[in-house]
């Protein structure tokens, strides 16, 4: 198990980036390229022939967008994780992006380490932001909202707190993340982790996002 490689697909448009990603990631020990697509077609193509660990995957690529490519590729294929590595980090493409089923996010000018980071955390079935990126999200979350939903109103009883945390794991931040964020204990946080879990009747952090995304808590 441990000589196994992550199994890596790049889609990008420009010939000149994907070349430049496959010489930077084919560098790095244990990691194999096992396809390169020019536009979202082929790179659900690639993944549905190759069934790769990880995607490389772009925004702005002709016939099919790397947003519908990342649903497509994650309601076909769900264990191949999408690392989206774009120029863009605004709005209309972060959260498009993550609710397509993306869990990692890097802009193009992330330096070697922190593309190895983040491929090596999806493969290992974690999520990996940008800081700034993360940020953006923490803000979207937390920050007052001009129409805030009433405690009355959350779905399946949950609670202002609970609902909070469970923006927070849509968001696609780790238990010890949350906790930072709200500044309380790791051990409040799974309380309250297991309190939506049970409420929802969720059995796992996919379903917890999916849940948010369909209750509009996010």
């Amino acid at each position: 198990m441990t000589d196994r490689k992550i199994r890596i697909v790049i889609a990008d448009d420009q010939r000149v980036v994907r070349d430049g990603l496959a010489m930077l990631v084919g560098l790095i020990d244990g990691i194999e390229i096992v396809g390169m697509a020019a536009d979202g077609l082929q790179a659900v193509e690639l993944a549905r022939t190759e069934r790769p660990d990880v995607v490389l995957m772009d925004l702005r690529m002709p016939n099919l967008d790397g947003v519908e490519a990342t649903r497509t590729i994650r309601a076909d294929l769900p264990a191949t994780q999408i690392l989206v590595l774009t120029t863009y980090a605004d709005d209309d493409s972060l959260f498009p992006a993550l609710q397509a089923g993306a869990r990692g996010y890097l802009t193009k000018d992330a330096t070697a380490e922190e593309i190895e980071r983040a491929i090596r955390a999806l493969a290992a079935g974690n999520t990996h932001l940008d800081p700034a990126v993360q940020q953006r999200l923490i803000a979207a979350v937390v920050e007052p909202r001009q129409a805030e939903t009433a405690p009355a109103q959350l779905p399946d009883n949950l609670t202002p707190r609970e609902a909070e945390t469970l923006k927070l794991i849509a968001a696609g931040l780790s238990n010890a993340e949350i906790a930072a964020t709200r500044v309380v204990s790791d051990s409040t946080v799974k309380t309250h982790i297991n309190r939506v879990f049970r409420k929802t009747g969720v059995r796992d952090r996919a379903q917890a996002v999916r849940y948010a995304y369909e209750h509009g808590l996010t």
